[in-house]
């Protein structure tokens, strides 16, 4: 990857919360995330999966500086097409990078005003972050809906009068009206019907082609992430355990962890299913993560090494890190 494309470095990111675990005892720390890294090129689209409890809404909260990572640095693009460290920089260089990455939230319904019409919900980025005047802030939420698919009359109405689908569309424009070079999308189809999420699919890749914007792509649909991905970043209790290119990942699999996950998605070609893995056991608690490698407690290809040293995230001849020790022996 070209350093002048890359438009967002993670590097060790880790978000610790206190958690109270009763009355006069010391508090515990829930490792939600622990020691991310990765890097994101303009135009790409970076897939994160993982089961419910992984890490990655608290993944998006800290790219979109929704919440400051408790160790790690975030780099993000400047003005000048420069990475800018988030974690060191001062409010006014905070604001301007704040508008570099915005968010596409999974509800679209929680995520607007109830009562503001949709219109204003677009001019507000503007009006905030801009000296643009009131009609020019209207002419660009007018352009920026007809991109997104809606109609002019729309403007005057409020998010209970859409469907889920034109909502979602919304929320899309909303996103981009600073024209953003990172948008991180949170479940952005989960809560949409099948039909529906299609148009919204193609609907990002269209605006990716159009304007280059990188996306940080969360689902738990592999299906979806097959679609729209480039890389896939898998997660586990918090860390990494297998990146690579979409094709790479949905071809071989080689943490045992990614093989479940896929071996669960129904798959209409037959070549292209994976054995089915029954998982065992529950995702540990981050509170209190098991020695050793975080998944060892339900691998099948478990040993005794892997119950006592952490697997470093190394990369494999072929590109990709996967955090496992036995994985030369399992390809």
């Amino acid at each position: 990857m070209s350093a002048a494309n890359v438009v967002l470095e993670a590097q060790a990111l880790a978000k610790h919360y206190p958690v109270s675990t009763g009355f006069l005892k010391p508090k515990a720390l829930a490792r939600a995330l622990d020691g991310v890294s990765f890097t994101l090129a303009a135009g790409k689209t970076l897939a994160v999966v993982g089961e419910s409890g992984c890490g990655k809404s608290t993944l998006a909260r800290a790219l979109t500086m929704i919440e400051a990572p408790t160790s790690g640095s975030l780099l993000l693009v400047n003005a000048r097409a420069e990475l800018a460290d988030v974690t060191h920089a001062d409010a006014a260089l905070k604001t301007q990078l704040r508008q570099r990455v915005q968010m596409v939230f999974q509800n679209p319904f929680a995520s607007l005003n109830p009562r503001k019409k949709i219109g204003l919900a677009l001019e507000e980025p503007l009006l905030i972050n801009t000296p643009l005047s009131q009609a020019e802030r209207g002419e660009r939420a007018r352009a920026m809906m007809a991109r997104v698919g809606l109609r002019p009359e729309f403007y005057a109405r409020y998010p209970h009068m859409f469907s889920g689908g034109q909502r979602q569309r919304v929320a899309i424009a909303r996103a981009l009206m600073l024209s953003p070079k990172i948008v991180v999308a949170d479940e952005p189809v989960s809560a949409l019907d099948v039909s529906i999420q299609a148009q919204v699919l193609n609907l990002l890749m269209d605006l990716q082609d159009e304007t280059g914007v990188a996306y940080v792509f969360i689902s738990h649909n592999l299906a979806v992430v097959e679609l729209i991905a480039d890389e896939v970043l898998v997660m586990y209790l918090g860390k990494v355990v297998e990146q690579a290119s979409k094709h790479q990942l949905f071809a071989a699999p080689r943490h045992p962890y990614t093989r479940a996950l896929l071996a669960s998605t129904p798959r209409i070609d037959a070549r292209a299913r994976q054995q089915k893995q029954v998982l065992t056991g529950e995702t540990p608690s981050p509170l209190n993560p098991p020695p050793g490698c975080a998944f060892h407690k339900r691998c099948p290809h478990a040993v005794a090494w892997c119950q006592t040293e952490v697997p470093a995230l190394e990369e494999q001849h072929d590109g990709r890190r996967v955090a496992c020790h036995r994985v030369a022996e399992l390809e």
